[in-house]
């Protein structure tokens, strides 16, 4: 699924090693949540993406359970234990795929907003995200 996607990503992206087995499950274990295939198929080739600065452009598991973790002790905004984040935009808003009853039904992506705490759907799947985010067919 991902490794003709992941050899056409721009050269100043950079790859992880893949996560293992045992780390997943503890991820899914701590945030409550199975995650979605097409998320479990990416992290077991590279557990996340890392863009030019340095920066992931789609955060590693370890990233992922402490960004969840801190975000739903947060009591300023609605609750967000209905949301996975994977990933941040830079400016404090973050992406994340929709919880439902206690797990992921659809591939959707949503951007939270941090300013007015709204979630708008932006890509059908992570690997729309990734390339609209990539080449600027995403923006916020």
């Amino acid at each position: 699924m991902w490794k003709h996607f992941i050899s056409r990503l721009p050269q100043d992206y950079t790859l992880n090693r893949p996560i293992e087995t045992g780390k997943l499950q503890k991820a899914e274990e701590l945030l409550g949540v199975s995650f979605p295939d097409e998320l479990v198929s990416l992290l077991k080739m590279t557990n996340g993406i890392n863009d030019t600065f340095g920066d992931h452009l789609i955060w590693p598991a370890d990233r992922i359970i402490e960004e969840n973790l801190d975000m739903r002790c947060t009591d300023c905004f609605k609750p967000f234990d209905c949301l996975l984040f994977i990933a941040g935009a830079g400016n404090g808003d973050l992406f994340a795929y929709s919880i439902l009853n206690g797990s992921i039904r659809k591939n959707d992506i949503y951007v939270w907003n941090h300013i007015d705490d709204s979630r708008i759907w932006v890509a059908p799947s992570l690997k729309s995200f990734i390339k609209g985010w990539i080449d600027g067919t995403i923006t916020i």
